[in-house]
């Protein structure tokens, strides 16, 4: 039998083993060593394809960028936004090391670039003005990428909300606490269910968008 053909080393393989192993084991775990044993390769090939490990993130950054649903300018605006926060949050829950180098790095990909300006102009074509759409695409995005880090990064679960509530009410006296006694009061009697509310919030911002583009209009 002859042998078999090793899959040729590109930069397109390399950024999804190097998401993967992310994905996996933590972006702390992440080195171009351990990348390169990943691949079966020398760590220096690597290199033919990207220049460091700066790049190597921002390469990484751009791909998932891409599994991002991208809303359509000139639709339904707000039916496009809710598709593309739900879809954000669903892409940076699967890869859980991604919201930080989002939010920390300039990246200028084609999934990035392409994201944004779509994202742009669904908010142009839906009325907004050129300072609105900033303002709201910035509101938009921090919201998802903050949501997205205080979920992954939450101390407790949601199975536990009550427990941790029905735990914390002895250090919350009526008398100086009121309202944390009482909403914590439902939440350990399961009245409340205490769980963070994605829906909720982009909600809020998006009423808030539609009143600036009645407004306009």
């Amino acid at each position: 039998m002859p042998p078999a053909r090793r899959t040729p080393l590109s930069r397109d393989r390399i950024l999804h083993a190097a998401i993967k192993l992310a994905d996996r084991h933590g972006l702390d775990a992440l080195s171009m060593r351990k990348l390169a044993t990943t691949l079966k390769v020398e760590a220096m090939s690597l290199y033919n394809h990207v220049a460091n490990k700066d790049e190597l993130l921002d390469g990484m950054v751009d791909v998932v960028i891409g599994e991002i649903t991208r809303p359509t300018p000139g639709g339904d605006w707000r039916a496009a936004m809710r598709a593309r926060a739900h879809s954000a949050l669903a892409v940076m829950t699967a890869h859980p090391w991604a919201p930080m180098l989002v939010v920390s790095r300039i990246i200028v990909g084609p999934n990035m670039l392409a994201y944004i300006d779509a994202t742009l102009g669904t908010l142009r074509e839906a009325g907004l003005s050129w300072h609105e759409t900033d303002r709201a695409w910035h509101t938009m995005d921090n919201y998802i990428y903050g949501f997205a880090t205080q979920q992954q990064n939450f101390p407790v679960n949601p199975d536990e909300y009550a427990a941790a509530a029905a735990a914390y009410l002895p250090m919350l006296p009526v008398s100086l606490y009121p309202y944390m006694h009482e909403m914590s009061s439902h939440v350990a009697d399961g009245s409340l269910d205490g769980t963070l509310d994605f829906a909720f919030g982009l909600e809020l911002i998006l009423d808030g968008l539609e009143r600036l583009r009645t407004a306009r209009a």
